[in-house]
């Protein structure tokens, strides 16, 4: 076999799912159908939660990912929430990233094609995945004429997702019925701030700033909402050009900020699906590929990284043979785990789509009450917390701690290191808050035993490679806890 894993799709999911397999010593390559890297943006936004997670990379200069990414962005701590005037306010989160940075896709892409170079993982462009088999020891994929051989294979190939269709695994959801525009341009008379311009007859319209000069326009015409199938098709067929966004400009926020040129222009819909499942045999989707939405707040690609966390170190674990029903197929696996995500983020997305293309005096009237809720603290952090993917836990075993299945906070450690500093793709980490750290017997090589601070009266707890919570207790039991490291596969 050329690989444990293939890896369909050479965009920040799949290039991130390929640098965290490696990380845990599992021979990955990367075959996409592009023949070079696009240098076109729709993603703009990278929010705590992935800030958080990709601590667990480690760059060749010895810098965590998120190090790396937060030295080419810009932090901003409000977001907003279905272009409502009431932001969302990220810099109350208990985060050490309380904000979005904003980042072009094209950025983090370059980063993170960089680290996989870095590593010496094959990326094959030009190779698109048309078909593939796959039995009980393995999967021949066919990708330009080339046959690849690999244990497993992972489809992060967008909206379209091949790997997917081939798989046979069903993309149900509800179809289209607004176009959106969106472009990265020059402007000659730009706002000095992002400006948002809502209009209950003509529609709306964003301007941000992004970096060396350019900004990101983007919204939707009235009259582009409540459409037929067969009219977003026909929409989004013909080319948006320049004077067609100068008019858009004109006629919603009576300027056109200098338009001088675009970067580039295209549109997007708000056709939303979700995989029924996201395994078939040995073959995973993740990204696009497993869920689609109206691009509102930046959270599609954010979804589809978290999506490759979860999906890596349990994919390791498998190939390396420690993995067991738990993660495999039973309550956490990568399948039970993050289709709920999909399902919530389809709601709120679809929510958002709602708030800011219903041009009626009824939806001017629905926003005004929105925004009011917004003011509220508890609402405000309620959507914060959603949106920056903060909020996101997963189910835990009947009669465990309430902390099962939430994320880990990021705790100083003794020695001055922090929790999530400490995360790696191939291991766990046993917090033991006993005095007399009682639990060190169980460190092994999936195991880091950490003494650490008293935290939530707690006497110990078991954070996954991806810094959840697997198992909390109130009293360290050492046999209880050996229980617990068995049955993730730990021990």
């Amino acid at each position: 076999m050329s690989a444990d894993v293939i890896v369909s799709g050479a965009g920040p999911v799949g290039l991130l799912t390929a640098a965290l397999l490696d990380s845990a010593g599992v021979k990955v390559e990367v075959l996409e159908r592009l023949t070079e890297r696009s240098g076109n943006s729709r993603a703009a936004v990278l929010h705590p939660r992935t800030l958080e997670i990709l601590t667990t990379v480690r760059a060749g200069d010895g810098r965590t990912l998120t190090d790396v990414l937060l030295s080419h962005g810009r932090a901003v701590p409000r977001t907003h929430f279905g272009m409502l005037p009431q932001l969302l306010d990220y810099s109350v989160l208990d985060t050490p990233y309380p904000h979005i940075l904003q980042i072009t896709q094209a950025t983090t892409e370059r980063v993170l094609a960089s680290l996989v170079e870095a590593r010496g993982i094959p990326v094959h462009y030009g190779q698109e995945v048309t078909g593939f088999e796959q039995d009980d020891t393995g999967v021949r994929v066919h990708a330009g004429g080339t046959v690849h051989a690999a244990r497993y294979l992972v489809g992060a190939d967008g909206a379209w997702s091949q790997v997917r269709q081939q798989a046979g695994i069903k993309f149900p959801g509800t179809p289209g019925n607004t176009v959106s525009y969106l472009a990265d341009v020059h402007l000659d008379a730009a706002p000095q701030n992002a400006t948002h311009v809502w209009d209950p007859v003509d529609g709306w319209v964003a301007v941000v700033p992004l970096f060396d000069g350019i900004h990101r326009v983007f919204g939707v015409l009235a009259e582009d909402t409540g459409l037929a199938p067969e009219q977003v098709a026909a929409r989004r067929s013909q080319p948006l050009t320049l004077d067609d966004l100068r008019g858009i400009l004109n006629r919603v926020t009576g300027t056109d900020y200098g338009l001088r040129n675009a970067v580039w222009i295209s549109t997007a819909g708000n056709t939303t699906r979700h995989a029924t499942q996201y395994r078939a045999g040995r073959v995973f989707v993740a990204g696009d590929a497993a869920h689609v939405h109206f691009p509102a707040g930046g959270q599609g690609v954010n979804v589809g990284m978290q999506d490759a966390v979860n999906l890596a170190w349990k994919l390791a674990a498998e190939v390396k043979g420690w993995a067991t029903p738990l993660i495999t197929g039973g309550a956490a696996s990568y399948d039970r785990e993050r289709r709920p995500v999909a399902v919530s983020l389809a709601q709120n997305t679809q929510a958002q789509t709602a708030l800011m293309t219903t041009f009626t005096p009824q939806g001017a009237a629905l926003r005004e009450l929105m925004s009011t809720l917004l003011a509220r603290p508890e609402t405000n952090a309620h959507l914060a917390g959603l949106l920056s993917g903060l909020s996101a836990s997963y189910d835990a075993p009947d009669g465990g701690h309430p902390l099962d299945g939430h994320r880990a906070p990021d705790l100083g450690l003794p020695d001055g290191d922090t929790l999530l500093r400490r995360l790696r793709v191939n291991r766990f980490l046993l917090l033991d808050f006993t005095p007399a750290v009682e639990l060190a017997a169980l460190g092994s090589p999936l195991v880091e035993v950490i003494p650490a601070a008293p935290w939530s009266e707690l006497a110990a707890a078991l954070v996954r490679p991806d810094g959840y919570i697997a198992r909390a207790w109130t009293r360290a039991e050492p046999e209880q806890v050996r229980a617990a490291l068995t049955d993730w596969g730990a021990l």
